[in-house]
């Protein structure tokens, strides 16, 4: 499954720190509220996207989706 960027928009107050940190992923509507993409994340951004939801003031940001990575077999 391919990871993606949802937003928790009952937790969204605008603040646009997430189309500063992910300018290729998201932009800002007239108002300040976060557009995405909706496509795939490529393994390049994933780490700027987990921080960018990191750094979130609301926490309403998210990256969805599993890890393409295999999972070490005990």
């Amino acid at each position: 499954m391919d990871q993606r960027i949802d937003i928790d928009w009952t937790s969204c107050q605008g603040h646009g720190l997430c189309a500063e940190l992910l300018p290729e992923h998201i932009s800002l509507d007239e108002w300040g509220y976060p557009l995405v993409s909706g496509t795939p994340l490529p393994a390049r951004t994933l780490k700027r996207a987990r921080r960018a939801a990191a750094d979130c003031p609301v926490l309403a940001l998210k990256v969805t989706g599993a890890d393409r990575k295999p999972h070490p077999r005990s």
